[in-house]
């Protein structure tokens, strides 16, 4: 039996310091074929939303020396109080990863990635 293509595709920001993250999800989003855009912090996160919309946005919640998931998110709210974001960490018990509709997100999503609990974040949040 075939497995059935996902049909849709959605418009992802994905927000981290690290190009390794990034690149490894721009590969596994694009698997599913989503279309990707990546920042490595928050002042560009922003920049690009003011741009474009986007269905999905991945927030990496620790950026040093630049705007982190938290304050990116703000921004983004402010911008569309609708904001589909989801909070990314190393560090499961960060305050922001437990409280994260605090925030104002949508979800949370773990390193190290797995492509199965991503493709079920953005089900989740999506549809």
């Amino acid at each position: 039996e075939k497995i059935k293509k996902n049909t849709k595709s959605f418009s992802v920001l994905v927000m981290d310091d690290e190009e390794t993250i990034r690149d490894i999800l721009t590969i596994m989003l694009q698997q599913m074929g989503h279309t990707v855009t990546t920042v490595e912090e928050g002042k560009a996160a922003v920049a690009e939303y003011k741009k474009s919309v986007f269905d999905l946005v991945i927030l990496d919640i620790t950026i040093p020396g630049g705007m982190g998931g938290t304050e990116t998110m703000k921004q983004l709210l402010d911008i569309n109080p609708r904001v589909k974001a989801v909070i990314s960490s190393g560090y499961a018990n960060s305050p922001v990863m437990s409280d994260y509709k605090k925030y104002g997100f949508y979800d949370t999503l773990t390193k190290p990635y797995l492509m199965t609990e991503l493709e079920a974040l953005v089900k989740k949040v999506l549809y």
